[in-house]
């Protein structure tokens, strides 16, 4: 615990309110959403209500040498806000307002607390769309989803946070404030500060204000069920739907252990006897959406699909929507350790990535649900476990450096939208080399030079330290 001088300099500077303290209210932090992972109790938690308020509280940690932890929701998937020794949690929640939504820019000003599905859901009356929707999206912020660049159901055609970012407010290690971006289409004035702080996962400062890309809603869509007797077949057809340049706005599969726990939990009438489905929609013009859903239909029947089914209402869309988002949630009413897992390969070797999978889960006898957005690549193989049984753990860990070593092998990456944190970071020099990772340290400790901004995330321990 901090002393009553150090505790007194966070209180004059957001309120003692704002101030947490007590063992049972620090325990709330003391981990996040990332199963498997060691907690670790916060010395303090504090809740800056502006931009100045984040200011003065790095500047206190940062007098006193304290570790600085920025955290929104929690909802990250890779031990990203988990505290170390030392550290005091930065909660940006209380920051939670739309400030501007610029329909003749097409671009809306939020502070970092903002929920995602209350930005979403008032763009969309506004007939705009900000397509990030990540599964978390009712209870994640935004300023977490730049920090970890989070993806969604919508990332095949339009991409991830990353592409909607056009300017970021950033308090630096420093307590300074600087404004990077902005509204114009075109920017090209110095190094492209606003990519490199997405993505940064709270190492490099802390993310106070964000100003984001929308774009015009669609005009139709229409969402499929694609029902297979063979997740071979399945997987084929995702790379064959690609290469006959069709781009769905949604393309994700579930395999036959996801579809069974989700359709306990949704009662949708999933069928529990197929091997996997595939649930996807186009969008876009209507005389392009009917060209494009009458291609996917006859792709899928090619590829022995037993029965496609198409989304009568939009009340049957929402349904079918709602039960891939639940699958995490789904899996992990199963056992009490829910390990879940996002390596991401070219789509081209989806099919490879899923038979590896089968095998792995068969070698080291464990119950894995694959699921995920298998048209850019990226699924979510998810172990079921219990981390109080010790001799199943060491089968998981096996497992999952099987999975990521398969991901590389087949000329993909460690983390397609969850990030590194401390969970991934053990595994970075096999895929950035051991010169890669080291330029990335450089980037952090010249910015952040005491080295108390996320100390072990994403780049791991160093001598700087």
């Amino acid at each position: 615990m901090f002393s009553k001088s150090v505790i007194d300099k966070f209180n004059d500077v957001v309120g003692a309110e704002y101030v947490l303290t007590s063992k049972e209210e620090l325990l709330s932090y003391s981990y996040d959403s990332t199963a498997g992972m060691e907690s670790m109790t916060p010395e303090l938690v504090v809740k800056p209500a502006n931009t100045e308020e984040v200011a003065e509280v790095v500047k206190v940690a940062s007098e006193e040498k304290i570790n600085i932890i920025p955290r929104g929701a929690g909802t990250n998937l890779c031990g990203g806000t988990i505290p170390i020794e030392n550290s005091v949690v930065v909660v940006l929640t209380r920051m939670d307002k739309i400030l501007e939504i610029d329909e003749e820019n097409l671009t809306a000003t939020v502070e970092a607390g903002v929920i995602t599905e209350e930005l979403c859901n008032r763009v969309e009356a506004k007939e705009l769309l900000f397509p990030p929707d990540p599964g978390s999206m009712s209870v994640s912020t935004i300023g977490g989803n730049i920090a970890e660049c989070a993806g969604g159901l919508r990332g095949l055609k339009y991409g991830v946070t990353k592409d909607y970012v056009m300017g970021l407010e950033i308090v630096l290690p420093n307590g300074k404030i600087i404004e990077i971006g902005g509204k114009t289409v075109k920017n090209v004035t110095g190094y492209d500060l606003p990519n490199l702080y997405t993505g940064s996962e709270g190492t490099l400062g802390i993310i106070t204000k964000a100003t984001l890309e929308l774009i015009p809603a669609p005009d139709t869509r229409k969402t499929m069920l694609a029902i297979f007797d063979e997740l071979d077949d399945a997987a084929e057809t995702i790379s064959s739907i690609i290469s006959n340049k069709v781009i769905p706005v949604t393309l994700e599969i579930m395999d036959q252990v996801t579809i069974k726990t989700v359709e306990a939990f949704a009662e949708i009438g999933l069928p529990t006897d197929a091997e996997a489905v595939l649930l996807i929609e186009v969008d876009g013009l209507e005389e392009v959406v009917e060209r494009d859903y009458k291609k996917v239909i006859k792709i899928c029947e090619e590829h022995n699909a037993r029965e496609v089914e198409l989304a009568k209402s939009d009340e049957e869309r929402d349904e079918l929507k709602a039960a891939r988002k639940s699958s995490f949630s789904a899996l992990a009413r199963e056992k009490p350790t829910t390990i879940l897992e996002d390596a991401t390969v070219p789509r081209s070797n989806i099919p490879a990535m899923i038979k590896g999978i089968r095998e792995i889960a068969e070698r080291y006898d464990l119950k894995i649900g694959t699921f995920g957005h298998a048209g850019d690549g990226n699924l979510h193989p998810t172990i079921l476990a219990d981390e109080r049984d010790e001799e199943e753990m060491e089968r998981v860990h096996k497992a999952v450096e099987e999975i990521f070593d398969l991901a590389l092998e087949l000329d993909g990456t460690l983390s397609g939208e969850h990030g590194i944190g401390s969970a991934k970071v053990g595994f970075m020099t096999q895929e950035i080399g051991e010169d890669g990772l080291q330029a990335l340290r450089d980037l952090k400790y010249a910015l952040d030079p005491k080295g108390l901004f996320n100390p072990h995330k994403l780049i791991g321990a160093d001598d700087n330290e």
